[in-house]
C-alpha cells in the first residue's frame, strides 16, 4: 500500500494507467509518478504543466493521462484543455498538441493516431508524426466523460455525462460540425466507467454512477443490453484483464471496493470482493510506504484501476489517497 498526497478525488478524472511494459503512471496534481511494476521502484517524476513563480493552479491539474500501445510514449491532458506526448525512456515532451478550449475529459490511441474528448463535446484526432498533426475532428454534440477505440479499431465509443453511450464509425478524416453514431444507449447516469471485451467483438461494458449502481454488458452492433447487475454503489472505474478473462470494477459507497466478475454469456458472476494483507516491513515506495500488519481495502472511493500486461497484478487508486497493489 503506497500514499498517494495530492490525488484528486475527481470521479471524472482517469489518473491511473499501465504500459505493456508494465509501467505504471499516477498523476498527482500537477504532476506525474512513474513508478516500475516489476522492480517496484520510483522511476521518475515528469513536470508536464509547469507554472513557474506561480501557485499551482487548479487548470494545471491533470485530468487524463493514457499509454500509446506500445506503452513507449504517455500522453497527459490537463483541466486547461492541454494536451503533451512524453517520450518517458528519455523524459522528453515530444509534442504538446492543439488544444482544446475545455477540460480534456478522455484519451484513446486508434494506432499512431491519438483521439482526445472534451467536456464541450469536440473530439481531435491528431498524428504526431504529421507537421499538421490535427487530422480529423468532429462536434459530438455531448458532454463526453469517455472515449475509447475497440480492440480492432472498427469503433469508437463515446459516454456522456447524460448517460448516453454512442458507438461511431472508424472514419476520422476531416472536420465536422456533427456526426451520426451508428448505435445509440442509453442508461440513467454518466457512462465514465466504460471498456470494450478484450476477446468478444462487438462487446462493451459500462458501469453507472451512483444514481444507478448498474453494471451493463451491451453488444455494440445491435445497441442492445446483454446482461446487467445491480452493484448498489457507484461504478468508478472498470478494466478487463483479457488473459484471466475477468472484469475488475471499482466502487464508491457503501463498500468502497473492488470486484472481479466472469462474463459468459449470458451469465455475469462476481467472483470477488477483493481485500488483503501486506507484510509489515519498511521501504520505499510512490511516496511513502504505510507500515501496517492488515488492511481491508480502501477507506474511500476507489476511483481508478490498472491492470499489469500478464494480468497478475491489479492496481487500485482512491480518494483515501492511497495506491494498492493487489495480486490476481
Amino acid at each position: 500500500m503506497l500514499g498517494a498526497p495530492s490525488l484528486r478525488n475527481d470521479y471524472y478524472s482517469d489518473l491511473l494507467d499501465c504500459s505493456e511494459s508494465g509501467m505504471i503512471a499516477l498523476a498527482l496534481g500537477s504532476s506525474v509518478y512513474l513508478w516500475d511494476s516489476e522492480t517496484q521502484a520510483l522511476v521518475g517524476v515528469l513536470e508536464p504543466f509547469p507554472a513557474p513563480d506561480q501557485p499551482r493552479s487548479e487548470t494545471l491539474s491533470i485530468s487524463r493521462l493514457c499509454w500509446s500501445g506500445d506503452g513507449r510514449m504517455l500522453c497527459i491532458g490537463n483541466r486547461r484543455g492541454e494536451v503533451q506526448l512524453w517520450d518517458v525512456d528519455h523524459m522528453q515532451n515530444l509534442r504538446s498538441l492543439q488544444s482544446h478550449f475545455s477540460a480534456v475529459a478522455a484519451l484513446s490511441w486508434k494506432q499512431e493516431v491519438l483521439s482526445s474528448g472534451s467536456v464541450l463535446g469536440h473530439v481531435h484526432h491528431t498524428d504526431a508524426r504529421a507537421p499538421a498533426s490535427l487530422v480529423g475532428a468532429a462536434d459530438l454534440q455531448e458532454e463526453i466523460c469517455s472515449l475509447q477505440w475497440s480492440p480492432g479499431e472498427e469503433w469508437m465509443a463515446s459516454g456522456s455525462t447524460k448517460g448516453l453511450l454512442h458507438i461511431w464509425g472508424s472514419d476520422i478524416a476531416g472536420i465536422k460540425k456533427s456526426s451520426q453514431a451508428i448505435e445509440r444507449m442509453r442508461q440513467p447516469s454518466a457512462i465514465k466507467a466504460m471498456g470494450w471485451c478484450p476477446w468478444q467483438r462487438g462487446v462493451i461494458a459500462t458501469g453507472g454512477g451512483w444514481k444507478d449502481g448498474e453494471l451493463r454488458i451491451w453488444d455494440a452492433q445491435l445497441g442492445t443490453c446483454l446482461n446487467s447487475v445491480s452493484t448498489n454503489s457507484q461504478i468508478c472505474s472498470l478494466r478487463w484483464a483479457g488473459k484471466k478473462r475477468y472484469l475488475i470494477t471499482s466502487h464508491g459507497l457503501p463498500h468502497n471496493s473492488v470486484y472481479s466478475w466472469t462474463w459468459k454469456f449470458p451469465d455475469l458472476t462476481r467472483l470477488h470482493q477483493l481485500a488483503g494483507y501486506k507484510r509489515n516491513e519498511s521501504g520505499k515506495g510512490l511516496i511513502t510506504l504505510t507500515q501496517s500488519s492488515f488492511f481491508s481495502g480502501h477507506s474511500d472511493r476507489v476511483l481508478h484501476v490498472a491492470i499489469n500486461p500478464d494480468n497478475t497484478h491489479l492496481f487500485s487508486a482512491g480518494a483515501d489517497q492511497r495506491l494498492h497493489i493487489w495480486d490476481l
